[in-house]
C-alpha cells in the first residue's frame, strides 16, 4: 500500500507541476496569443499522462484523479480505506506540483486564483470532460487495457480544445489549480462546483458503461 500511496502522489504532483509549469511558460512566450498559450499547454498535459500511467500503471493503476479512484471504488475494484488514502495522495500530490511550479517560475509559493470558471456552459464542459474521461478508461479496459495511457493522454489533449472548461475533470487537479493566479488556475470559489460536477459525471459513467460493456455471452440482460 505504501508503494501504491506513493505512486498516486508522485503522478499526481508531476501532473500538477507540468499543468501549471508548462501554462506559465506558455503564457510567457505566447506574446498575448491565447489560442498559442493555450496550446503550450495542452501538449504537455496530454504527453506527461502517457508518461505517468505508463510508469506508475503497474504499482497503483495509475488514477491520479479522485474521479477515477471513485469509480473503481464503485466497481468493488478498490476497498473503501484504500480508495480514501489514495485520495488523500492525490489531493496533497496535486498542491506541492503546485507549489513547485510556482518555485521553478519565480511565482509566490500560494497564489490564489483569480480567475473566474464558472457557469452552465462551464459545468457542462465538466461533465462531457470527465464522463469521457471515465469512459475511455473503462472501454480501454475490456478492449485494449496496454492502449490506456496512450489513449488517456489524446483524450485530454482532445478535451482541452473541445470542452468549454478546457477538460479538468479531475477533482485533485481543480484543487490544486486554485492555488495557482497563473494560465492554469481557477478562483476558489468555484471549486466545489466543478469538484460536484466531476464526481456525479464519474457516477454516471460508472454505471453506464458498466451496463454498456456488460458481456451478452455470459449475461443475457
Amino acid at each position: 500500500m505504501l508503494r501504491k500511496l506513493i505512486a498516486e502522489w508522485l503522478g499526481t504532483f508531476s501532473l500538477l507541476a507540468t499543468v501549471v509549469g508548462s501554462g506559465i511558460m506558455a503564457e510567457r512566450l505566447a506574446g498575448g496569443n491565447v489560442a498559442v498559450a493555450l496550446l503550450g499547454n495542452t501538449i504537455p498535459t496530454g504527453a506527461i499522462l502517457v508518461v505517468l500511467i505508463t510508469v506508475f500503471g503497474p504499482i497503483s493503476g495509475a488514477h491520479f484523479n479522485p474521479a477515477v479512484t471513485l469509480c473503481f471504488l464503485l466497481r468493488r475494484e478498490i476497498e473503501a480505506r484504500a480508495a480514501s488514502l489514495f485520495v488523500l495522495a492525490q489531493i496533497s500530490g496535486g498542491i506541492v506540483g503546485v507549489f513547485a511550479a510556482h518555485i521553478m517560475f519565480g511565482n509566490p509559493l500560494i497564489d490564489p486564483s483569480s480567475t473566474d470558471r464558472t457557469g452552465l456552459g462551464q459545468w457542462v464542459g465538466e461533465f462531457v470532460a470527465t464522463f469521457g474521461l471515465v469512459g475511455t478508461i473503462l472501454t480501454c479496459l475490456r478492449a485494449r487495457p496496454d492502449f490506456i495511457p496512450v489513449a488517456v493522454g489524446l483524450y485530454i489533449t482532445a478535451a482541452y480544445w473541445f470542452t468549454s472548461s478546457t477538460s479538468f475533470a479531475n477533482p485533485a487537479v481543480t484543487i490544486g489549480r486554485a492555488f495557482s493566479n497563473t494560465f492554469a488556475g481557477i478562483n476558489p470559489a468555484d471549486v466545489a462546483a466543478f469538484v460536484g460536477v466531476q464526481l456525479v459525471a464519474a457516477v454516471l459513467a460508472t454505471v453506464f458503461f458498466g451496463w454498456f460493456l456488460k458481456d451478452d455471452a455470459t449475461d443475457p440482460a
